[in-house]
């Protein structure tokens, strides 16, 4: 990843912060911009900046300069262009989206009304993550995923932290612009978590190509089929399948002619035969390759494997 890019993205990501927080984590060095994942902050503790080795503190000279409630009021009230009603969807769920592509979690007092989530109060901590994209990553990997000039439905999986998602958005991104070898298809995503395409204001702030249809918010399970009736697909994409109800609606839809690209957490095939939710997806026929994600001296590496019928 150039570094440039790398550090004006921590600087993009510094720049939600409220005003005496945004000093406080400009004093990072920039070889530590470069590799910073997330800003957190914790009401009652110092701000930290998660780096690959950990959490550090980002000033030490200043003892009480501590994270109040407000800071992190305020850091919602910017994020939510100071409407609060606006995002209450998201909220709900325990983030935030901001301009630029960068996802807020937050956590709180939860607000239960008859069992349901419906908002979050009381904030009690933030996490900024600093998303980069890498753009280009699933050139090589791409033609092995088509057979006959046809799009195979296609399996990604790794254990979490080994850019499942981040090779997922670039594979959406060449399906959907097309390549010299491939024509470009109508990919349409589910993005249930909000970090696919990341969208504001209803305009996606990663590159997920331009013939790119995308449901924010919503459950894979009924989403899918909102997708079937209105955007004509012809891949839907989706991340972590998680639920039985994931796999019935993308098994209906693969009926239909639809093809998928999806992730799942799991170390290899043999995880995905041992584990109930998993050998379901297996049983189902629906995908023809998995990609298998590794990584070797600092490297990942992508492996293709086709998947028995």
């Amino acid at each position: 990843m150039d570094e440039a890019y790398a550090i004006e993205r921590y600087e993009m990501a510094a720049g939600l912060l409220p005003m005496r927080w945004q000093k406080v984590a400009r004093q990072l060095p920039d070889w530590q911009k470069a590799v910073a994942e997330e800003l957190r902050l914790r009401a009652g503790q110092p701000m930290t900046a998660l780096l690959p080795e950990g959490e550090v503190r980002l000033e030490k000279e200043i003892p009480s300069q501590l994270v109040t409630q407000q800071d992190l009021e305020q850091l919602c009230d910017f994020i939510s262009g100071y409407s609060r009603y606006a995002v209450t969807e998201t909220l709900r769920r325990g983030y935030l989206t901001a301009k630029g592509g960068f996802r807020v979690g937050i956590c709180g007092t939860a607000v239960i009304r008859d069992g349901v989530n419906t908002n979050i109060k009381g904030l009690s901590s933030a996490t900024i993550r600093i998303g980069r994209e890498l753009t280009g990553i699933s050139d090589e990997l791409l033609p092995k995923l088509f057979e006959k000039e046809q799009f195979c439905s296609t399996l990604i999986l790794a254990p979490p932290g080994l850019g499942k998602t981040t090779l997922l958005r670039d594979l959406i991104r060449n399906l959907s612009n097309g390549t010299k070898e491939f024509p470009a298809h109508r990919v349409s995503v589910v993005d249930e978590r909000g970090e696919i395409a990341v969208l504001y204001q209803g305009v996606p702030q990663t590159e997920v190509g331009c013939h790119t249809d995308v449901l924010d918010a919503c459950p894979k399970a009924i989403g899918i089929p909102i997708l079937l009736r209105s955007a004509n697909p012809q891949i839907i994409a989706v991340d972590e399948i998680t639920q039985q109800e994931d796999i019935y609606a993308m098994s209906a839809a693969a009926n239909c002619g639809v093809r998928f690209l999806a992730t799942i957490h799991a170390y290899d095939l043999e995880e995905l035969k041992h584990k109930p939710l998993f050998r379901q997806v297996l049983k189902c026929h629906m995908f023809e390759k998995a990609v298998m994600v590794r990584k070797t001296d600092g490297q990942r590496v992508y492996e293709v494997t086709e998947l028995p019928c």
